[in-house]
């Protein structure tokens, strides 16, 4: 569920309400009366909560739509697979439209983090003891800064923001939607807590799906240079205890990387994959998105990620493989190429 710290919910809603604004009709097992409460991930719903499956067939997403506790749950118009028990299912033709729109309804000023202030720190904010604040620096209604830490100039922390103890934050950084723990290092111009990159596409555009989650940064993360970290969809983008990001990363929403990972300039990696700890990627390594990475898993630079990789091996190339493989593959490839021998 979204939480009321960043966004304001504008429900409840009838069932009735939420079909129509979605152009869906009210499923035969549904009461058009009944109030839906929120949004929420199928993990997290409730009997009063609107959920989404849109067809995912990967290993534990099926099983996941059937073990939901949501009241109500948009699925394909095809679909087969069975909705929890409890749960009312609603066919649509495009279940992201659909979740799009009833987002939208819930949450209709979800997507950029904009509010009405009229000194630079809000009356509302709690601000710790010794704290230091630079020039220019704008804090928001019921924001949170811990004791000792130190904020740079022009830095913006948003509505409901919370940073912790001694955490130090550069120039010219925004963070929105956000939880950061205790000695947080942030350098200059990273963007924490911006709407994930979501649409629900078609033959007339795109659509942008409301991203209604949040970015929790645990203690003594290190985030680099204009860095951005994308806040989840439903859920949150998580950054493990001791992790060190270097400068120009993407971290696409509901991403999870474990504790005291590495990952080096230039690397992107795409919605919802799973990174464990001690995991290292190498400069411009790029990963595609719902990919696991066990722990303690090491990249060559600018490996390609197309699927979930196994932990404590080292990896390289395009696509993924193991490094010994990769490098035989190499040698193999450049002998074919090589010139052949002149006869006599």
């Amino acid at each position: 569920m979204a939480d009321p710290r960043f966004y304001d919910n504008h429900g409840p809603f009838t069932l009735a309400e939420v079909c129509k604004v979605a152009g869906v009709s009210i499923p035969d097992r549904g009461d058009g009366a009944a109030r839906i409460e929120d949004l929420a991930s199928l993990r997290g719903a409730g009997g009063s909560h609107l959920s989404f499956y849109a067809g995912d067939q990967r290993v534990g997403a099926v099983e996941q739509v059937a073990a939901t506790k949501a009241g109500y749950c948009f699925v394909p118009s095809a679909m087969k697979a069975v909705v929890g028990a409890g749960c009312v299912a609603i066919p649509c033709p495009s279940v992201p439209h659909a979740f799009a729109a009833a987002a939208r309804l819930f949450y209709p000023e979800s997507d950029l983090a904009v509010w009405r202030q009229e000194l630079a720190i809000d009356a509302t904010a709690k601000i710790g003891d010794g704290v230091l604040l630079a020039p220019g620096v704008v804090i928001g209604p019921g924001a949170e800064i811990g004791s000792n830490a130190r904020i740079g100039a022009n830095a913006v922390i948003g509505r409901g923001v919370a940073i912790g103890r001694n955490s130090e934050i550069g120039s010219n950084v925004c963070i929105t939607h956000a939880f950061v723990g205790d000695g947080v290092l942030i350098l200059s111009g990273a963007q924490i807590g911006n709407p994930g990159f979501g649409f629900a596409s078609s033959a007339s555009g795109h659509s942008k799906i409301p991203q209604l989650g949040r970015v929790i940064l645990q203690d003594r993360v290190e985030i680099g240079a204009c860095t951005t970290i994308d806040r989840g969809a439903l859920g949150d983008t998580v950054i493990g205890e001791g992790t060190k990001i270097d400068n120009l990363v993407q971290i696409g929403h509901n991403t999870r990387i474990g504790r005291h990972s590495i990952v080096v300039s230039q690397v992107g990696i795409s919605g919802s994959c799973d990174l464990g700890d001690f995991v290292v990627l190498g400069g411009q390594v790029g990963v595609a998105d719902h990919v696991t990475i066990g722990d303690r898993a090491r990249l060559a630079g600018r490996t390609g990620v197309t699927s979930s990789l196994e932990g404590g091996q080292d990896y390289g190339g395009i696509p993924a493989k193991p490094v010994k493989q990769w490098a035989r593959e190499l040698v193999a490839v450049s002998n074919l190429v090589k010139p052949g021998k002149k006869r006599t």
